[in-house]
């Protein structure tokens, strides 16, 4: 289907083939009579997803919903789902302490938000079965990427960390971790601030581990963003995140005792990933750099605790 019959469903018409504004997948920006809108390809269970974020904008939550149109909003466009939002205008996120607190709180107050339990059906997370074999593979990959572009990664100490990560899957997956309904992709790029930050890409919402989700934005945070630092939180910009996380988010027991081995399971699941099989980021020296601090990081993370 053309792309142009895409914004045709939802009503937007336009003689002209729109372009992408994200390299990754089908995001546009669409104009209105009075306001800009956001057309993008979302998650085919998105009708779960709104049902969830319309409750976290009705209990104040800065987070773009599906816009009302006389079409219907999303839909179901071919095999894929498509969705309206709202172009929200404001600034990216730059590193300041102020932005490093604001997403902090923000993402706490969606954390307290969440129910005790998956009421709004949300995929949950069971990502518990890597094996030696797919690390091995990982790092080879990483390893021919690394010295194609020159980088210096300590590779041997990176597979022995990874297997174990490996190792310690099952223990997390039955160590009863608190869970919550997230976004879970909560990254700067995914925050516009206006100045407080607001969320505009919830579509990858899920019931996970409440450390998962805290761990995957210390390690990816600053993961595709122009105007973010090549690399991770200091660890005087994760206690300020984390400062503002913890206004309305208690930290539990069994939390703080299986975090160090919480972020090395979401670095095997989403970084190694990340680092192995996009294979186009190498080519950007941003994201290597942000591979190389990451790759020090999970050597030594011992210093980026919950307290």
């Amino acid at each position: 289907m053309a792309e142009k019959e895409i914004l045709h469903r939802f009503g937007f018409a336009t003689d002209e083939e729109p372009v992408s504004i994200y390299p990754f997948s089908p995001v546009f920006k669409v104009k209105g009579e009075t306001n800009d809108f956001i057309i993008k390809r979302t998650q085919n269970q998105e009708r779960k997803v709104m049902d969830y974020v319309t409750m976290l904008r009705d209990n104040g939550v800065n987070v773009v919903t599906p816009v009302p149109l006389k079409a219907e909003n999303p839909q179901l466009i071919g095999n894929e789902t498509y969705v309206t939002y709202p172009f929200i205008d404001g600034t990216s996120y730059t590193g300041k302490d102020q932005e490093i607190i604001e997403a902090g709180r923000l993402l706490g107050e969606i954390h307290y938000l969440s129910p005790l339990e998956n009421t709004y059906n949300l995929d949950t997370y069971d990502v518990f079965d890597f094996n030696e074999e797919e690390v091995e593979e990982s790092v080879q990959k990483i390893k021919t990427y690394a010295a194609g572009f020159n980088v210096s990664i300590d590779i041997l100490q990176l597979e022995a960390k990874l297997m174990e990560a490996v190792k310690t899957q099952e223990i997390l997956k039955n160590c009863r971790l608190p869970l919550v309904a997230t976004p879970h992709d909560y990254k700067a790029n995914n925050l516009i601030y206006t100045p407080m930050p607001f969320l505009i890409d919830p579509d990858n919402a899920a019931w996970v581990p409440r450390i998962f989700d805290l761990a995957l934005a210390l390690l990816l945070f600053h993961n595709e963003m122009a105007t973010a630092p090549d690399r991770v939180f200091t660890t005087t910009e994760w206690q300020t995140f984390l400062s503002g996380y913890i206004e309305n988010v208690s930290i539990s027991e069994p939390e703080l005792s299986n975090w160090q081995s919480a972020v090395e399971h979401v670095f095997l699941d989403e970084v190694m990933w990340l680092m192995a099989e996009v294979e186009e980021d190498w080519s950007n020296p941003k994201q290597r750099n942000l591979f190389v601090s990451l790759t020090q990081f999970i050597l030594n993370s011992s210093s980026y605790s919950l307290d």
